[in-house]
Order: structure tokens, then C-alpha cells, then sequence
């Protein structure tokens, strides 16, 4: 899992390479296969798809395909429709989207579905797909930081979550399980939910918001990469390292300077490079008509292995993983 970080740029390109087509089927080559992240610049993203990082971009070098990396610059429908509408007219074979809201993506998904184009979701799940990859259960991400974060104020006092956005659906699903783990922990008390867009200067502001809000926060949870980043940059001071508790969701590289001075003590996550290349596998899959999305169907994806499509058109990546400071060393994304 070492993987570096490059710098994002607004169009990446993957030319075409040598196929790891699974040995029952011939994929088809060629295909233009477009990856679109919730917005570009993020570093999340950037591992997910970059090819030097060993994501969604290397796989379609791999499987020779025509990938391209294109989203608009802010978390919001209203940046990515635009590029998935380009996209489409581009001619398209296959769309591979983190979806920044559940339904407004939706007609012109659907109207891309109808001609043939196939549509995976990948990290963010949307209404309206024929695939979607998911990085962990929501189940599993939303107890693993509830547990952590109760654990480290030990099991009592006032909590808070920096979200990303209002309509974010992954979000939204992880903090509904939130609330349901939280049940396992009377005395630890949920005072509040903030946005901060996956913008770091907003996350930021968020953040000091509610320390001023609530004088007695014992901790925070972020479940998105900008936003826990954004939170340790406010709370890594005297006045709050080791009083406020912070986890959540966090890229190793991003989070190293904090968990080695003590503001975090652990967070969770799973690699976005792998999670970037099994979706790239399974929209050629898909496209080539190798598989279809119904439950039961199997596809070998590269260097990941063997995935079944479980219920609802899902393929799951894994568990997620927990990082501290016995380990983050050992990662490099």
C-alpha cells in the first residue's frame, strides 16, 4: 500500500497498455472511460485516480482503455453535471463517478444509461447507476469511529461531526450508523453537525465554531479526509491537543504530523488507490459486457483479486482500516 501523491491537474490521461483481462473472457479495448471525482484538487481523489498512485487511471492503462480524470472544482452538482454532460457528448463508454448528491445527477445518469453508457459510482453512491463500489460497509465506517472517538474520551461527554456537504450520500449514510452506534455509549452526547463542503477553509471555520459553541467538546469526528485534516490543523495547539479528541476519516500522509505530536490518536480509512482501480475493473467489466451487475457475477480485478457483486449492484472493497501511530508510518498516500 505505498503509494505517493501528485499533484492534481484538471484533464489526466491514460493511454492505452497491456490488458489483465481475467482468463474466461476477452474485455474489449479502447473503451473511453471517464473518471469523475466529487471535485479535483482533492488529495483523496488524486490517490484514487492517479496513476502514480496505482488507481482508477493505471487499471485502464492496464486493461487498455482511454481513461480521463474530469470534475468541476467544488463539492456540488451544480460543478459536476456539467462535466458529466461533456463527458457524454465526448461519447462515452463508460462514466465512473463519486456522486455529490443522491438524486440531482440523476436524469442525466439515467438519460446516459439509456444509450448504452455505463455508470459506476464509486465512493459516493448515487440513485441512479448500474455499479456501485463501495469502500467499506456503511455500517462498519460509522461504528469504527464512533467506537474510536468514545473510546478516547472514555466513553463520556459532549462530541460533534465536520461533515462535508448537506447532500453528500456517503456522508449522510455513515452518520445515520453513527447515531445507531452511538446508542451503545449513553453518556457520550452528540451536540452537533456542521458542513464544511470539503473546503479546508471552511472546515476550519466549522471547526472553530464549535469550540467556541461548546466549551466543553470533548471530541470530533470528520468523516471525510479534507474535513478531519482541516479539524487537526485547528485543534493542534496547547489549549486543545489531548483535551479535544479527533477522528474520523483521514489519508495517512495528510494526518502523519498529527498523530506523531499527539492532536489524533487514530483514524480509519482504506486505501483510495485500490478503491479507484477495482472501480476502473469493474466499469470495463460491465462495458464489455463481460458481467452483468446482477448479484453472484465475479470478475478478477488485477492485482486486488477475485470480487463478487453482492446485493443491490454493490461490490464491496473491504473493511476499513484503523491508523495510529504504531503503523502510519508504514503507508504512503
Amino acid at each position: 500500500m505505498a503509494f505517493g501523491v501528485v499533484t492534481p491537474v484538471v484533464t489526466t490521461f491514460a493511454t492505452a497498455g497491456t490488458a489483465l483481462a481475467a482468463p474466461h473472457h476477452a474485455l474489449v479495448k479502447g473503451l473511453k472511460v471517464f473518471v469523475i471525482p466529487k471535485n479535483l484538487g482533492n488529495s483523496y481523489f488524486t490517490t484514487a485516480d492517479s496513476v502514480k498512485t496505482g488507481g482508477a487511471l493505471l487499471a485502464l492503462k492496464q486493461l487498455g482503455e482511454i481513461g480521463q480524470e474530469t470534475s468541476g472544482t467544488t463539492d456540488t452538482p451544480s460543478s459536476q453535471l456539467p462535466v458529466i454532460q461533456a463527458d457524454i457528448t465526448k461519447g462515452a463508454n463508460a462514466l465512473i463517478i463519486s456522486g455529490t448528491d443522491p438524486s440531482a445527477l440523476c436524469p442525466t445518469l439515467d438519460s446516459a444509461m439509456k444509450k448504452g453508457i455505463t455508470v459506476v459510482t464509486y465512493d459516493s453512491d448515487t440513485n441512479c447507476r448500474d455499479l456501485f463500489i463501495n469502500q467499506a460497509t456503511p455500517q462498519g465506517i460509522g461504528a469504527i469511529e464512533v467506537d474510536l472517538i468514545a473510546k478516547e474520551i472514555h466513553d463520556a461527554g459532549q462530541i460533534a461531526i465536520v461533515s462535508a456537504t448537506i447532500d453528500d450520500t456517503n456522508q449522510n449514510t455513515w452518520i445515520r450508523y453513527m447515531k445507531q452506534e452511538l446508542k451503545k455509549y449513553p453518556k457520550v452526547k452528540l451536540v452537533k453537525i456542521v458542513y464544511g463542503n470539503d473546503d479546508t477553509a471552511t472546515s476550519v471555520q466549522v471547526t472553530q465554531g464549535l469550540l467556541s459553541s461548546y466549551p466543553n467538546l470533548k471530541g470530533i469526528i470528520s468523516p471525510t479526509t479534507v474535513g478531519i485534516a482541516a479539524a487537526a490543523s485547528v485543534l493542534d495547539t496547547p489549549k486543545y491537543r489531548g483535551k479535544v479528541q479527533l477522528t474520523g476519516l483521514g489519508t495517512p500522509n495528510e494526518m502523519k504530523k498529527y498523530v506523531a505530536d499527539g492532536t489524533v490518536q487514530a483514524f480509519a480509512l482504506w486505501n483510495p488507490a485500490n478503491l479507484g482501480y477495482l472501480a476502473a475493473y469493474a466499469a470495463v467489466e460491465l462495458a464489455s459486457h463481460a458481467i452483468t451487475n446482477a448479484q453472484g457475477q465475479s470478475f478478477v480485478a488485477g492485482r486486488l483479486g477475485k470480487f463478487t457483486v453482492g446485493p443491490d449492484h454493490t461490490v464491496l472493497l473491504g473493511p476499513p482500516f484503523v491508523f495510529n501511530k504504531s503503523n502510519i508510518n508504514n503507508f504512503n498516500f
